[in-house]
Formats: structure tokens, sequence, C-alpha cells
């Protein structure tokens, strides 16, 4: 049964989803809140699967709340539900699980639910010893576990090129011009590669630091990555710090 948390500041709407996901017969919906604050004291203690939360609260952003949870030693997904659908590009690239229009229709939030609960199976049936296969005593990790459909791949890290994440999806570029679409966010891969040559560069952007060929400086002191493939990654302000310390230009 998938554990759930309604943040919302409209009665009538926390009511309306409950009522939903309660006739999915798959969903327990263990609290529920109308501000950030007490939505995230909650959250903390009740430490749910899944936070159903809308973007416009009446004195909050829910976007805020998103960013924090992302921060948070939870494995809770996030779905946004809400009655605007400007949000959603802004929305995944906070790797949101999904995004939900109002008026609520079941049928898409049956989906919603049996999307997050399929990957969460997958997840608790993945193999430890194959998501951490160490190569030297240091600890570092030379293969990558990724679930692709119904198998479980174990890539090497020197084939990577990038990750990238784009609307609600995570795509992993090896060589050969193949590319894996994994349900897993970003965050979660930038964790577990943690120490390793894979670092992040642009907040929808991890890079193989080894498999950069060229740097080209773009507008406003930002960069673009030429990658082994040709392909280009953008470097954000935010991390061009911290990648001249890492490869020295």
């Amino acid at each position: 049964m998938l554990k759930a948390f309604i943040v919302d500041d409209e009665p009538l709407a926390r009511e309306e989803l409950t009522y939903i996901l309660r006739r999915s017969k798959r969903v327990e919906v263990i609290g529920e809140a109308g501000n950030v604050k007490q939505a995230l004291e909650q959250i903390k203690q009740l430490a749910p699967d899944v936070v159903f939360l809308d973007i416009q609260l009446s004195e909050d952003s829910g976007m805020e709340l998103a960013a924090v949870l992302q921060k948070l030693e939870l494995r809770t997904d996030i779905v946004f539900a809400t009655a605007y659908d400007e949000y959603a590009l802004k929305a995944f690239e906070l790797n949101a699980a999904d995004y939900i229009l109002k008026p609520f229709d079941e049928a898409r939030i049956k989906k919603t639910v049996e999307k997050i609960i399929s990957h969460r199976e997958r997840q608790d049936n993945k193999p430890v010893s194959a998501a951490l296969h160490h190569a030297h005593s240091s600890g570092r990790i030379d293969k990558l576990a990724i679930s692709v459909e119904d198998r479980i791949l174990l890539v090497s890290l020197s084939s990577i090129l990038y990750i990238s994440s784009a609307e609600g999806k995570t795509e992993i570029a090896v060589g050969d011009n193949r590319k894996y679409t994994v349900l897993e966010p970003l965050v979660a891969f930038e964790q577990k590669l943690l120490g390793t040559s894979i670092v992040r560069v642009h907040r929808a952007y991890l890079v193989n630091q080894d498999a950069i060929v060229e740097i080209q400086p773009w507008f406003h002191s930002t960069y673009n990555l030429i990658m082994k493939d040709g392909s280009a990654v953008p470097v954000s302000r935010t991390f061009i710090k911290e990648l001249k310390h890492r490869i020295g230009f």
C-alpha cells in the first residue's frame, strides 16, 4: 500500500483527491496540510512514499517545498497536482514523478499511482550487489546498475557520457550513440555517483568529465561542454567554479 500525503490550501481539493486515491485501493492517505510549514513538519515525521503537492498555495509556493524535500534523506516521490500547466517544465526539473491537472481525472490519477508503485517495486527488487559493484578498495564504483523496462543493466561508468533530466524522465547517454531512459530521478544518480568522474554541471545534467573533449564559452559567462559523441551539454554559472577546480580550465 502506497502511503500518500496531500498538500493543498483548498480543503475541498484535498477531500476530492483523498477520495480518488482511496478508491484505487492501493493508496493510504496518511496526512494532509494546507501550507508549507505544516507540510514539512509532518512529512519529516511520517516519511510518506509520495506527496501530492499543489503549486500555488495561499501564502507559499509548492515549488519551494519540493526543493526542500529533495535535499532530505527521504525516499519520497513528488507529484504536482495543480490547476496550472505552465509550471510543468520547472516541476520536471525538480525531478517530479508526475504532474497532474485540476479538475482531477480519476483514470489519470490511477495511472500515476501505478507508475509510482511499479517504479518503487523495481527499486526494492534491485540486487544490492549489482547496484554497488566496487572495483577498488577505495570504494569507488566502476559499474552502474540501471532499471530498463524489465531488465537491470550494468553500465560501465567509463562508457557514460552524460545523464540528463527532461519531461519527468532521466536519460543516460553512453558510447555508440545509445541512450537509456529510466524513471529514477537525476538526484538519485548524483548521490550514487559521488566521488566518481560523473559530476553535476547543470540542474538537468550530470557529465562524465573524462568524456569532455572541448569547452566552449557561451552566453552570460556560461559554457557548453562538447562530449566525445559531439553532443553539447550546458554548464550553468552555479557549477562553473567547481568544474574549473576539477579540470583546471
